[in-house]
């Protein structure tokens, strides 16, 4: 018997929730940030290295995935948690932001989007239907509906026409993915940073019906003053008992901020990709490795962190394997910040469950406004 997918509440301070969502797979501890393994892997990093991080979900791309090495491939060597040693979790995106902001020509019409690949200029045509079947061969345990992601800012009528156009994807998404106990379907709210369009939004999705929910169509732009604006209104028309996701997002006080605004799932590429460019994510804030203050300095990044960077390695020794241009700096530096972004999770949700956000918001803000340590 197949283990249902569901949400439960354990504690609530103020909007911010913690909770579990229950898989076939594994649970996963919310709130939750998913490290991203666009092509079947993230990057500079080991499977079990991710996992030792603290991470319960990773999150895989199906644009990149079903261009290179396709979704049949992947299908044929016994799906993608075979295919890249990953047993937990995995959420799979829809495809439709990649291909609005990477894909070659692309024409947009009801049926879906015909595009070129950035790869190698091959034509793809991308519906709700063929993104399901690409997420259903990946085998992924959360699948995203497939929608349009209009760039901001943009006009009123264009973000009205595009969410739209979203809801009729969301209800053919969801006849396609038909019946699979065990796998979840997330419905995507959008409708920009109007209040009237996200509550369309919101009540065409709940009358489709979707395990979860996820808050679309923000990080791309607006800044954080306007997406907090939104999230000050828009997780709270989605369904309380349902996990809500808030896709692609981000700098760790980005996080802390939609935690408090009752977020419970979020993915970001910043730690890995900041990690390849030697910038670490520290409780003091942003350290950027390749400065020559750190070229003599024997102290760790943070000395009050466990992860291998810091617990064996020198400030002055990661300053020079970047400069190097060694493997081994994109490792020890990304599997830092995925440590730092895991920690930060997990107190969140310790202090949510304990009564004491407010505090620990407060102590995180004050870290990060003292800076990085003195030189020496």
């Amino acid at each position: 018997m197949t283990t249902p997918f569901r949400f439960t509440l354990a504690a609530t301070d103020g909007r911010a929730r913690t909770g579990t969502i229950t898989t076939p797979r594994g649970e996963i501890r919310t709130p939750a940030f998913m490290p991203v393994g666009t092509a079947a892997t993230v990057k500079a990093m080991l499977p079990d290295s991710v996992r030792a991080t603290g991470a319960d979900i990773l999150l895989g791309n199906t644009y990149h995935l079903m261009l290179r090495p396709t979704a049949e491939r992947i299908a044929r060597l016994g799906g993608l948690h075979r295919f890249m040693n990953w047993d937990r979790p995995i959420l799979t995106d829809s495809g439709g932001f990649q291909v609005m902001s990477l894909a070659g020509l692309r024409k947009l019409t009801e049926e879906g989007v015909r595009f070129s690949s950035h790869v190698d200029g091959s034509k793809h045509m991308l519906t709700p239907e063929r993104s399901m079947e690409i997420q259903r061969l990946l085998g992924s345990d959360i699948v995203m509906c497939f929608d349009e992601c209009p760039a901001l800012p943009a006009d009123e009528a264009t973000v009205a026409k595009s969410m739209r156009l979203s809801m009729r994807w969301a209800e053919r998404s969801k006849a396609a993915f038909g019946d699979r106990p065990g796998h979840a379907l997330f419905g995507i709210q959008q409708g920009g940073v109007t209040p009237e369009l996200r509550a369309e939004s919101a009540e065409a999705l709940q009358r489709i019906g979707f395990d979860g929910y996820a808050v679309g169509g923000l990080a791309v732009g607006e800044g954080q003053e306007a997406m907090f604006g939104v999230l000050d209104y828009s997780p709270d028309m989605l369904p309380a008992d349902k996990p809500r996701y808030l896709m692609g997002v981000g700098k760790p006080d980005d996080i802390v901020g939609a935690v408090e605004r009752g977020i419970d799932m979020m993915d970001c590429v910043l730690p890995s990709r900041s990690g390849r460019t030697g910038q670490a994510w520290t409780r003091r804030g942003q350290v950027n490795i390749k400065n020559a203050r750190h070229q003599d300095d024997p102290r760790p990044l943070d000395e009050g962190c466990t992860c291998p960077a810091c617990r064996s390695y020198s400030r002055a020794y990661l300053h020079h394997v970047f400069k190097a241009g060694e493997i081994i700096s994109s490792m020890l530096m990304t599997w830092h910040n995925l440590h730092y972004y895991q920690e930060l999770m997990a107190g969140l949700r310790g202090a949510i469950a304990a009564g004491r956000l407010s505090a620990f918001v407060a102590e995180f803000h004050a870290m990060r406004a003292e800076g990085d340590i003195e030189p020496l």
